[in-house]
Formats: structure tokens, C-alpha cells, sequence
């Protein structure tokens, strides 16, 4: 009897070592997964505290949360089951669903390019802004959110699901939701710490004196610069990761020339100071990934405006349609 119960610890022992290297390695694709959709998370960072701009500060933090909830539903509710279905019954079309979302993001670096080349060169007169009540404003501003954070989620899962496509469903399903939460939590925590901290900064410059009150002034004066500066390595970002999904998205379809050809540029450029190699190498490839993001953004961007948004707002005019009495 003795025994058995010896047998049965050893088993149970044996069973939690495999649990916890099974948990051990999601977390660790998770984190390898994570770290390729940084260009995303840091542009998502970038965008969202515009959709609080003009509206009353004890209304920010509501809509942040709610813009994190649906987030948080597009990822998990959504993208999550059709990225374990298109893993299943169609694992051919990532590589091209994950090219699309790479296009994507050369489009929106594209259009921040030319935001700074040529001011005001995306914006759009919102003249029924003035009739809106603040409800209907709020309302809006949440749904545009959410449906940007769609497009930007799904990149981000499709990322994801390109780097554990070999694994288990269990293992896939696993690392997409600690990512897909993961990436919530810090995208939209940093957010709300970004639109608050000038608050802080007025507080601490009010009621505080000396160098706490120095801070405090200190971070109202920088959070414009720290807000411009994060906008622009989002850009960057945006324009690296899309043009690098495109070339090794080539690459895992067969045509190798371009993904050699990044890989014999930054080996040359990074022999002539051994010392900085690695940083070198990967200086190179991002730089030339990040002007074919350019190219491409600057291809794509008539294609969207005249074919794909007609053919969208057609498709939603055409089921949009009330039925006739």
C-alpha cells in the first residue's frame, strides 16, 4: 500500500514538473511573440490618448477603460477563436493575412510620413463635431477607437499566431491570450498613466514646493515633447515592422532575394565596426525595412482610397439598406 502511495507522488510530481514546463514555455512564446508586435503596441500607445483630447478630464480615464474592454474583446471574443480556425483548417493563409496587416502598417506610417512632410495632410473638418452632445462625442470617439484597436489587434494576433504556428492548439490558444491580455493591460495602463500625468504635474506644481514642485512643472512642460517623441518612434515603428513582415513574409512564400539581400547589406555594413556588430546588423535591416515601408505605403495608399474604402462604404450602404415598405 505503501508503495502504491510512493507511486502515485511520483506520478502526480511527474505530472506537475510537465505542467509547470508546458506553462514555463507559453509564457516564453508568449514573451518572443510579444516582443515582434512591439512596433504596434508602441503606436497604439501613441494614438490613443487623441481620442480624449477636447472632452472633460474626469471623463478620461471612463473612456480609456472602455476603449480597453472592447480591446480586450476584439482579442479574445474575436481574433482569438478565428486565429485558432484559420490555424486549423487554413494554415496557408497567414503568411498572406499577415503580409495584408503588414501593408496596413505601412499605409498608417505612410500617412504619418507625409503628416510631417506636409501638415494636415490627414485631417479631416469634423463640422458636425459642434452639434454633437458630449454623450454622442464620447460615443463616437470610443467606436473609432475600437475599431482602429480591431485593425491593430489582429496584427498583432496574426504576429502572434505566425510565431507558434507549429505548436499545439492548446499552446497556440494559451500564448494568444496571454498576449492578447498581456498587451491590453500594458497598452492601455500606459495610456491612462499618459493622460493623466499632466494632472499630476498641475498637482504636484500647486500644492507642493521646492524640487517636488519643480517636478511637477517639469512634467507639464514635457509631456508635449514625450508625446511628440512617441508619436515618432511609433511611426518608425510602424514603417520597420510592416516592411520586415513583407520581406520575410516573401521569404516564407519562396522568393528569398529580398531577405538575403537585407541580410548581406547589414553583414557588410556591420564588418566595418566589429565592435557594434549586432546593433549594426540590426540598424541596417530595420532602416531598409523601414524605407520599403515607405514604398509600400505610398503603393497602397491609392489602392485604399480609391478601390478598397468605395468598395467598404459600398458593401455597408448595400446591407445598411432599409427595406422598401
Amino acid at each position: 500500500m505503501t508503495s502504491g502511495w510512493i507511486a502515485l507522488l511520483d506520478d502526480l510530481a511527474t505530472l506537475t514538473k510537465v505542467a509547470a514546463s508546458s506553462l514555463d514555455d507559453a509564457a516564453g512564446q508568449a514573451a518572443k511573440a510579444g516582443s515582434k508586435a512591439a512596433g504596434i503596441v508602441i503606436d497604439d500607445a501613441a494614438v490613443t490618448p487623441r481620442y480624449v483630447v477636447g472632452l472633460t478630464a474626469d471623463r478620461e480615464l471612463p473612456i480609456i477603460a472602455k476603449i480597453a474592454v472592447g480591446s480586450l474583446k476584439n482579442k479574445l471574443l474575436l481574433l482569438l477563436p478565428g486565429a485558432l480556425l484559420l490555424s486549423f483548417f487554413a494554415p496557408w493563409a497567414i503568411t498572406p493575412l499577415l503580409m495584408a496587416g503588414g501593408a496596413f502598417l505601412c499605409l498608417e506610417g505612410y500617412h504619418k510620413v507625409m503628416d510631417l512632410v506636409r501638415p494636415g495632410h490627414g485631417d479631416h473638418a469634423e463640422a458636425s463635431t459642434a452639434a454633437q452632445t458630449a454623450e454622442e462625442l464620447e460615443n463616437e470617439r470610443v467606436s473609432s477607437a475600437i475599431r482602429t484597436d480591431f485593425i491593430l489587434s489582429a496584427e498583432i494576433m496574426a504576429i502572434t499566431l505566425a510565431s507558434v504556428a507549429t505548436s499545439a492548439v492548446w499552446l497556440q490558444a494559451a500564448v494568444l491570450g496571454v498576449v492578447g491580455a498581456g498587451m491590453t493591460l500594458l497598452v492601455y495602463g500606459a495610456v491612462a498613466i499618459i493622460v493623466k500625468a499632466d494632472d499630476v504635474g498641475v498637482a504636484l506644481a500647486r500644492n507642493s514646493q521646492g524640487p517636488v514642485r519643480a517636478l511637477g512643472r517639469g512634467i507639464v512642460l514635457g509631456m508635449p515633447v514625450f508625446l511628440k517623441v512617441l508619436s515618432l518612434v511609433g511611426m518608425v515603428a510602424m514603417l520597420w515592422v510592416g516592411g520586415g513582415i513583407l520581406i520575410h513574409g516573401l521569404h516564407e512564400l519562396g522568393v528569398h532575394g529580398p531577405e538575403e539581400a537585407v541580410h548581406h547589406a547589414a553583414e557588410f555594413v556591420a564588418g566595418m565596426i566589429p565592435a557594434m556588430k549586432s546593433f549594426l546588423s540590426w540598424l541596417v535591416g530595420a532602416g531598409i525595412a523601414g524605407v520599403l515601408g515607405v514604398i509600400v505605403g505610398a503603393l497602397v495608399d491609392p489602392l485604399a482610397n480609391y478601390v478598397l474604402i468605395p468598395a467598404f462604404q459600398g458593401i455597408q450602404r448595400f446591407f445598411g439598406r432599409k427595406p422598401s415598405a
